[in-house]
Parts: structure tokens; sequence; C-alpha cells
């Protein structure tokens, strides 16, 4: 049975009362610092939350809450000169809904990029890979004179990926330029390059890259996997488990429901129930991917923060610690992929 439309999702999770968007748009935007204050009025107005980073090649966030106050953030940025560009395209962006708020708090943070990958001068407002509809990418991926590579994170490669992917094995993005010259082997030319990601931004970026580096025949799924696996129904897709998304429901399956996954709130990696079954898990300070990272001075502190989470509860609040990281753990790709 084919898997719904996000139309027909939107009808059948009318109970769900938190409408989420992950958006994106690289444009340049010198004065982006000015822009911080009213989006950020804008939202906690509007009762959203989130994350919405800005940076001088543009905006990338993902942000949740009621479905009005939703629709009024992304009206009141499209309607900024900034974003609506002189194409009026406005800016990219993919809906899902959740049962539970996906986060805490809103905030509207500066960065120098908004996806990192560390190289100056990447402008995919200049060059970027040819875009594949979802409809099109299993006959390109399908093809043996395409290489496809998984521009992810190898927590996020873990839980799925497209059927025959290269996986790089990065922990983060800014990995991936030193990843692409050592398997220049792998990508050799002339060979035709498909990129994928979870909603398009990481693609737009790394395919920028390779153009730069000489590569030609470069595609990308337009709206990354999470666009594929909205449209694309199961029993044709080539989509191999879970798609990790970057806010508490953890993953998501086809149709873009959530999946099994629940997150370790020490390392924010996504864990399994034979993962909590582990002797390393103890919920909110380690799990069996990160007990050998911390410190016992770290898992202190995870310690007191699950008190206090535990304590917040019973008073009937929210603690800001329920869904934060350890700082020491984080980069703008770990703490939001924004797509």
């Amino acid at each position: 049975m084919p898997n719904q439309t996000l139309a027909d999702q939107t009808i059948a999770d009318q109970t769900a009362p938190y409408l989420v968007a992950a958006l994106y748009k690289f444009v340049a935007i010198p004065h982006y610092a000015d822009l911080q204050a009213p989006i950020q009025a804008a939202c906690v107005e509007n009762g959203v939350k989130g994350t919405i980073l800005l940076a001088s090649e543009g905006i990338n966030g993902t942000i949740a809450g009621p479905e009005q106050g939703i629709r009024a953030v992304l009206a009141f940025l499209s309607a900024m000169p900034e974003f609506a560009g002189a194409d009026q395209s406005g800016i990219t962006h993919k809906e899902s809904w959740a049962e539970e708020a996906p986060f805490p708090r809103m905030k509207v943070r500066l960065k120098k990029e908004i996806v990192t990958m560390g190289v100056p001068g990447i402008d995919p407002n200049q060059i970027v890979g040819t875009y594949v509809k979802p409809a099109d990418w299993n006959a390109l991926i399908s093809d043996p004179d395409v290489v496809v590579v998984d521009t992810r994170n190898d927590y996020e490669v873990a839980i799925g990926t497209f059927r025959g992917a290269l996986d790089p094995k990065t922990k983060s993005f800014r990995e991936f330029p030193a990843w692409a010259e050592v398997n220049k082997a792998q990508l050799t030319k002339p060979k035709k390059m498909a990129m994928f990601c979870t909603g398009g931004i990481r693609c737009e970026k790394s395919t920028a890259y390779m153009r730069e580096q000489g590569y030609d025949e470069v595609y990308h799924l337009e709206g990354g996997i999470l666009k594929y696996l909205e449209e694309m129904p199961e029993a044709e897709s080539l989509w191999q488990g879970e798609c990790f998304v970057f806010d508490d429901r953890v993953s998501v399956g086809h149709g873009l429901k959530p999946g099994p996954y629940d997150m370790c709130h020490a390392c924010r990696r996504p864990i399994s129930d034979e993962d909590k079954a582990s002797a390393h898990y103890v919920h909110g300070i380690s799990c069996p991917h990160c007990h050998r990272e911390t410190s016992a001075a770290q898992k202190a502190r995870f310690t007191e923060r699950q008190k206090q989470i535990a304590l917040a509860r019973e008073r009937g609040e929210l603690h800001i610690g329920v869904t934060a990281p350890p700082r020491e753990k984080l980069d703008t790709n770990q703490e939001l992929e924004g797509e």
C-alpha cells in the first residue's frame, strides 16, 4: 500500500499539536546580525521554539509550535526582502508533525556559516550540483556509472541510508573535504556523482565544493531524504532504515512517521532498545556510544542535570536541560542540520 503524501499525513495528524518546519536558504546577507532580534521576536510572539542560524551566506533552522504560529513565522520570513529574493522564491522549507514539543526554547544564533564546512569561498549561489527530483532519484542511483555519496555524519548513516551509498564515516561535516581528497580514486571522473543529505542543505554545499574541485556531473537529491521519504511509496523505495532528524523525534521513516529510536541526552546520538539494555546506558548520563568519551567530572555534571530535570518535572516545569546536549559535544551540524 503506497505511503501517505504530506497532504494525506496532514489530514491524518490533525490531533498532533506541533507543526515542525525545517528551513534554509543560501543568500548573501552582509547585515545578517540586524535580523537576529526581529526574527527572535516574531518566533516568541507566535509561541514558536527551535533554533535558527544566521550567517552572511543565509539562514538555516528548524522550528516547531502550533500550526498558526509556524505559519505566521514562515510568512514573516518570506516577507523579509532578504529572503524573498529577486525571483520571489522565498525560503525552502519542509513540514512534519510531532505529538510533543521538540524544542524547549527559541534561539536565533549568529554563525560564520549556516552549515559548517570550514572551506572559505564555497558559494552555492554561484555554483551547485544538478537537482534531482525524488521521483527520478531511483533511476539515477541505480546507474552503474554513478557514485552515490552520503554526506551526513557517521551516527546518522548508522541507522539508515540509500542502498549502495558510500559512507564517508565523518563525525562532522567539516571532515567531508578531507574525505573527498583522500578518496579521489572512488570519485574518479568521468563517473557521475549523486549526493544526498537529510533535507538538502549539506548537499548544496558539498556539491558546490565538488564542482569547485572540477567534478562536472554532480547531482543531488532535491529536498533531501525527507522529501524522498515523504513522496516515494515504500514498496518502490531504495531507502534502508530510518532517517535521523535533529529534534526529539530522533528519526523518521516513510511518510515521515516517527521511528523507533530514542536519543542519548549525553551525546545526542540515536539509541535503540538494545542500546538502552546495555550496562553502559544510564539515562541522560551515558550510552554504549559515549560512555568512554566523557570524564568522571562530565558524568557528574550530567547526573546533576538529570536530578534537576526530575525536580523540575515534579514541579510541573520543563527544565532546559531536557533536550540540551553537553556544550563540548556540539558543533553546528550536531545541534542542527535545520533542513
